[in-house]
């Protein structure tokens, strides 16, 4: 599903250039639940943000889903991500004046798809996650761990190929993160294909496969 190669990222400030990813080599197959761990600075985001194509990298090459990221134009990369895949961040990502629906229907709506087809599959992806009664409340109506199931809900709503997580459950207590890894568990269980950047061990442990990074390379891979 995804195969990265010699992947570098270099930011620069002015004259400063920062190696944060160097040389990074990646496998990801189809229907893999892969947790990407590593200390604080490591370059965990980073590689992921590359290679969900959120980000360019500075050199390597990323193959994701029989495409060459690199001979990609940005609106085929754009409507990649859109209908292929889906997105959780630590910081949830929702519109603070739209209802939990309404966040959900958003990138739907963005494919085309008929109105009415579009808040069905919104729906059933709320109910999914276990908010099937919260379809009307705004974010600031929804506790922490709510508002991340529904920035779940949004990610699953149009079935993608790869779901990226990146520290979801970084702003969760212990009873919210364990929720959050259990609906994970379950779509894994389908056929989920998962990258999750975590600094949890415990959570890392319900994934199929651990990576984990340091100084920008990848030190050591592990099935459990």
């Amino acid at each position: 599903m995804i195969e990265v190669k010699n992947l570098t990222k270099t930011y620069a400030d002015g004259e400063v250039q920062t190696k944060v990813l160097k040389g990074i080599d990646f496998k990801a197959e189809k229907g893999e639940f892969i947790a990407i761990m590593g200390r604080s600075g490591a370059g965990k985001s980073t590689l992921l943000y590359q290679m969900s194509l959120l980000d360019e990298p500075t050199s390597g090459e990323i193959i994701i889903d029989g495409h060459n990221a690199h001979q990609m134009t940005i609106e085929e990369k754009t409507n990649f991500r859109l209908q292929k895949c889906g997105y959780v961040f630590q910081d949830y990502a929702l519109l603070p004046e739209l209802t939990a629906i309404e966040n959900v229907v958003l990138p739907i709506l963005m494919q085309k798809l008929e109105n009415k087809k579009a808040y069905e599959k919104a729906k059933e992806a709320l109910e999914k996650v276990g908010l099937g009664h919260r379809l009307n409340n705004l974010p600031s109506q929804l506790s922490g761990g709510e508002q991340q199931r529904v920035s779940i809900a949004r990610a699953i709503s149009h079935n993608p190929k790869i779901l990226f997580a990146d520290e979801p459950t970084a702003n969760l207590d212990n009873e919210s993160s364990s929720a959050v890894l259990e609906i994970f568990k379950s779509l894994h269980k389908k056929g989920q294909t998962i990258i999750m950047v975590t600094h949890e061990e415990t959570y890392s442990k319900m994934a199929q496969k651990i990576v984990k990074i340091d100084d920008g390379k990848v030190v050591s891979i592990q099935k459990n």
